[in-house]
C-alpha cells in the first residue's frame, strides 16, 4: 500500500523549515553545533527563530549597504521586516520561506510580540547610535540578545507547565545568557565593529580604550553572566540542557580565550574557537549533564 501524498502546504511547510536550517548552519558553526544537540522539534524552532534574527542582522551590519541600498532605503527594509515579522504569525503562507518557518513556531510557541519590538529597537540603535552610554547599553543587550533568550525559553517550554517561579528562574538565566553571548560578540567582533561599521558597543571601551584593564573588567562581567546562566540550566526541560550547556560553553571558552589573549591582539582581529575544540567542549557539556540527570534505582 502505497503512502499518501503530502499535501502542497506540508511540501512548502518542509521545504521552508529546511531553507531556515540553511541559515544557521551557514552563519553560525557554533549555534549550528549547540542546536543540533536538541530535539529535532526544539530544534527545528530554534533554527526558524535565528534566521529570522539572522535576516534582520543582515539588513543592519552591512549587507544590505553592500547590495547598493542607501541609509534610508535600509531603515525603510528594516522597518518593513519589522512589521512582516510581527504580522507574521497571522498568516498560514508566506511567500518568504524564512518568514513562513518563523511564523509557524511563533505561533506554536506563542512568542511575546513585545520581545520582538524590542528587538528591533536594538536593531534599529545600529543604524543611527555609534556609541553607548551604560543605560543605551543595557537597552540595546536587553533588545539585541537578552528577549532571544527568552525567545528560546518559549520554544523550549512549548507543551511543558512551569510554575511562575520556575518561568521567572529560567527568563532570569535566558536573560544572562544572551547578554553573555552579545558581549563576547562585542570583544570578539571588535576590530570589525570599530573598523567597518565604527561602532564601540561598551562605555569603557570608548572611554579608555581596549587596554588590558578594560579587557579584564568585560571578560569578569561575563564569567558573572555565565555562572548566573548555569544555575539555571537544571531547570529547563531535559532535552533543552544538553545544546543549551553546549552553547554556554562554547562562549565560555570564547570567552577565555580572550582573557588570555594580549588586548592588542584583540584590537587587530576577529578571535574564534578552532573545530576540533568546539566538538570537545560539546561533548564534556553533554555528558556532564548526563552526570547531573542520573539517578540511581
Amino acid at each position: 500500500m502505497s503512502c499518501p501524498s503530502p499535501s502542497l502546504l506540508d511540501r512548502y511547510n518542509a521545504m521552508s523549515i529546511r531553507a531556515a536550517g540553511r541559515v544557521i548552519s551557514s552563519y553560525s558553526s557554533s549555534f549550528s553545533l549547540a542546536t543540533n544537540l536538541l530535539p529535532s522539534a526544539m530544534r527545528r524552532d530554534i533554527a526558524n527563530l535565528y534566521a529570522m534574527v539572522r535576516i534582520a542582522d543582515e539588513i543592519v551590519d552591512g549587507t544590505a549597504e553592500e547590495a547598493g541600498l542607501t541609509a534610508e532605503q535600509v531603515a525603510r527594509a528594516l522597518d518593513n521586516y519589522e512589521r512582516a515579522v510581527l504580522a507574521a504569525p497571522d498568516l498560514h503562507f508566506h511567500v518568504d520561506p524564512v518568514l513562513h518557518a518563523y511564523a509557524e513556531t511563533a505561533r506554536r510557541c506563542r512568542f511575546n510580540p513585545d520581545h520582538v519590538r524590542a528587538f528591533f529597537r536594538s536593531m534599529r540603535m545600529d543604524l543611527s547610535q555609534a556609541t553607548h552610554d551604560p543605560e543605551s547599553l543595557g537597552e540595546y543587550i536587553y533588545g539585541s540578545a537578552e528577549v532571544i533568550g527568552l525567545l528560546c525559553v518559549s520554544v523550549f517550554l512549548s507543551g511543558e507547565d512551569a510554575t511562575p517561579g520556575a518561568r521567572a528562574e529560567l527568563d532570569r538565566g535566558a536573560r544572562a545568557l544572551g547578554a553573555a553571548f552579545q558581549k563576547v560578540n562585542f570583544l570578539r567582533d571588535f576590530a570589525q565593529d570599530e573598523g567597518h561599521l565604527g561602532r564601540v558597543y561598551f562605555p569603557e571601551i570608548q572611554q579608555r580604550g581596549l587596554t588590558e584593564e578594560t579587557k579584564a573588567h568585560l571578560v569578569r562581567d561575563i564569567q558573572q553572566d555565565l555562572r548566573v546562566a548555569r544555575a539555571a540550566l537544571p531547570g529547563l526541560p531535559s532535552g533543552a540542557q544538553v545544546g543549551v550547556a553546549a552553547a554556554a560553553g562554547l562562549f565560555e571558552e570564547l570567552n577565555n580565550r580572550i582573557d588570555r589573549m594580549p588586548a592588542e591582539a584583540v584590537r587587530a582581529g576577529r578571535v574564534s574557537v578552532p573545530g576540533p575544540v568546539k566538538l570537545r567542549i560539546a561533548a564534556k557539556e553533554a555528558a556532564q549533564v548526563a552526570r547531573r540527570s542520573w539517578r540511581p534505582e
